[in-house]
């Protein structure tokens, strides 16, 4: 990440304007401090503006992935910059929910604009009645079944594979499914049924 000189940009401080009288009218002097200038104008450019770098809606594109890395987003260089841009901005809030069957959800929806019903296959269950038979052993699997959002509309399955995978708890394997439409038989769960 380098900000270089950008041609024709005035300095707002220009060091001429700074010197002592005496060298107010040495031509040498002036043009000395103006190629000095040249070279500064960026910098003090990049500080006066250095609020907006830290806003993924202001900052420059090619400062997007930086920004990326101080709050964990994993942003995939080939997405649009304003994918970029809000997938950065909402980051907190998605940490907040990693790792729950909701911040998966959302981030497949946030991604890529799709719909999913995420089937956990973990082995956690409880009964408030005593003697209840034991629940059929956990399946060990996490199936992620993914649906576009728009009519027509393509999905990825390789990208939505990659970020399942990296979602998806160690313990278990990860499974997705690509359909053309929401699941008739199975309606989706929303996180307030799920404690999530």
């Amino acid at each position: 990440m380098s900000r270089a000189a950008v041609p024709g940009l005035p300095s707002r401080y220009p060091i001429g304007g700074l010197l002592p009288a005496l060298y107010a009218d040495d031509d040498l002097a002036q043009r000395f401090t103006a190629g000095l200038d040249t070279v500064l104008a960026p910098v003090l450019s990049t500080l006066d503006n250095l609020p907006a770098y830290f806003d993924p809606a202001l900052a420059p594109a090619d400062f997007l992935p930086w920004l990326a890395t101080w709050v964990g987003a994993g942003i995939d260089p080939d997405w649009p910059s304003e994918l970029q841009r809000t997938v950065l901005a909402r980051a907190v809030e998605l940490h907040r929910w990693r790792g729950t069957r909701r911040g998966l959800v959302e981030h497949l929806r946030l991604c890529f604009g799709v719909h999913a019903d995420v089937r956990d296959g973990g082995g956690v269950a409880w009964s408030s009645e005593p003697g209840t038979a034991l629940p059929p052993p956990p399946t060990g699997e996490l199936l992620v079944r993914v649906w576009p959002a728009a009519p027509g509309a393509t999905v990825d399955a390789n990208r939505v594979q990659e970020v399942v995978t990296a979602s998806c708890p160690v313990h278990l394997t990860c499974r997705v499914e690509i359909l053309p439409g929401p699941p008739e038989a199975a309606p989706e769960v929303t996180p307030e049924e799920t404690g999530d």
